[in-house]
């Protein structure tokens, strides 16, 4: 492992996260709301240790291998959660602690959309406007936007790439060269997010409410300028044009790559990950739907069906918006709908989850295994499509699962031991861990009456989540520092 070659990048990443901090100051000048000093002190601070661990080892140049990879991803993403929680602990307004800056920063760059802060109504626009930034970056990963720029600087960035990107498989490139990859990527994340931004200022939003929903609705995170997130509005236009957004930023961006390129949607129909992600949100809406006219819960027809479409959809895609207080729903919804962001987006998606390919081939193999019992001597293929899947791939997926299902145990009762009650761990393990956002019991509203010890566990839950699991654990493994 060439250390030198990942202080060097990861000096490099700083100083290219530092230039995040210029958004919000000019927001500031734009609202004078006294935001100014927290974002420039950052910005000054950020480049200044980002050019401390690059300017040593500037001249190194080792190729990096998948070790460096991994662990430049691991290292940044946490920095970033701590070198983004700055302007928060330097601004006046929130005045947080150290652990509620760091849990919100880095909930905002996972998209996780959890949060500690109440009466976000009443926040300088530049920290609001900040917040949504934090999701933005996040949503396809700044890392990404890295390999992209990181070439014209002498640094490959395929194991970054590789480290990255979410999903079962990780060599799949769009375009010959790894840059042109990344870079296509956030021209088609850049135009959504216009057009999203668009089409929110022009159902009614203000232009400032706009871009920021805009950036946390392209990134699946869930973060909203407002308390009462998309319930705010009251507008079901606006609820719908949302709906349209997560739904497109729900499935795997190869299909919108090549879309583009052939001017054609046909291949979406075609994808078979693609029509289960649909067939399972139109079954949880159609669940959702009926079961709120059957208790009568919200009244008329339109009520219900605005928001069991908006909830389903928001949840299913691990957004984590909300127009109604859906833990207060009837009967086994609130459950449902946690238990449907554990599925999650598509593959190479903003969204979190196992994702739904992995959740495809796991009722695959099951289903091989239960024919296997039947026809002992069979050899029984699974197939996603026409096409048979590598062994190697199936084994993974079985490893992540019961990788997943571990941890979330552990987590689960460490937060227990904390004092929280049954419903509350479960829901914020799984929320956090998910990237959703949004839990039940006391953490329905917001994260900030719980305990440290749980907020830091919860953090890990979001890295995790994000990073997919298993770029996280190898660094925990001795075989990763064995030379």
């Amino acid at each position: 492992m060439h250390m030198s070659a990942v202080q060097r990048i990861l000096g490099l990443l700083l100083v290219l996260f530092s230039s995040t901090m210029l958004p919000p100051v000019l927001v500031a000048l734009i609202y004078a709301d006294g935001g100014l000093v927290p974002f420039a002190v950052s910005f000054v601070a950020i480049l200044v240790a980002g050019g401390l661990l690059w300017f040593p080892v500037r001249d190194d140049q080792h190729d990096l291998r998948i070790r460096d990879g991994f662990l430049i991803v691991v290292l940044f993403w946490t920095v970033l959660g701590l070198t983004g929680a700055l302007p928060l602990l330097l601004a006046a307004d929130p005045y947080v602690s150290i652990t509620d800056a760091v849990f919100e920063s880095l909930s905002g760059l996972t998209t996780t959309g959890a949060t500690v802060l109440t009466g976000i109504d009443e926040l300088p626009h530049s920290i609001r406007f900040y917040r949504q930034q934090l999701q933005w970056l996040g949503g396809m990963g700044i890392i990404v936007l890295a390999v992209a720029i990181l070439p014209m600087l002498g640094v490959g960035g395929m194991q970054l790439y590789r480290a990255e990107t979410p999903g079962p498989v990780k060599d799949a490139k769009l375009t010959p060269r790894i840059a042109e990859t990344a870079k296509a990527l956030w021209y088609i994340y850049l135009s959504l997010t216009i057009a999203c931004a668009m089409a929110y200022w022009f159902a009614g939003m203000g232009l400032f409410d706009a871009i920021g929903h805009s950036f946390s609705t392209v990134a699946l995170g869930g973060y909203s300028t407002y308390d009462a997130s998309m319930g705010h509005f009251e507008n079901p236009l606006i609820s719908m044009i949302c709906v349209v957004f997560m739904l497109i930023a729900g499935i795997n961006f190869a299909m919108h790559f090549v879309a583009w390129r052939s001017r054609s949607a046909k291949h979406y129909l075609r994808d078979t990950e693609v029509r289960w992600f649909i067939g399972i949100l139109i079954t949880v809406g159609v669940t959702v739907t009926v079961t709120l006219i059957v208790t009568d819960h919200l009244g008329g027809w339109g009520e219900t069906l605005h928001h069991a479409i908006f909830q389903a959809v928001s949840i299913g895609t691990t957004a984590g918006f909300s127009t109604a207080e859906f833990d207060q729903w009837p009967l086994f919804l609130p459950v449902l709908l946690v238990m449907t962001a554990f599925i999650g987006g598509c593959a190479m998606s903003t969204g979190g989850g196992i994702k739904v390919i992995r959740f495809l081939l796991l009722l695959k193999q099951g289903y091989r295994e239960i024919l296997r019992l039947v026809h002992p001597q069979a050899q029984v293929l699974v197939k996603v499509g026409a096409r048979a899947v590598d062994e190697r791939v199936i084994d993974a997926v079985w490893g992540f699962f019961a990788a997943y299902i571990a941890l979330f145990a552990l987590m689960l009762l460490i937060l227990m031991a904390t004092g929280l009650d049954q419903v509350t761990a479960f829901s914020a393990v799984a929320a956090n861990i998910t990237n959703l956002g949004p839990g039940l019991g006391g953490v329905a509203s917001h994260y900030g009456d719980i305990s440290s010890l749980a907020k830091w566990v919860l953090m890990f839950a979001m890295l995790l989540g994000r990073l997919e699991v298993f770029t996280l654990l190898v660094l925990f493994t001795p075989a990763f520092w064995r030379r």
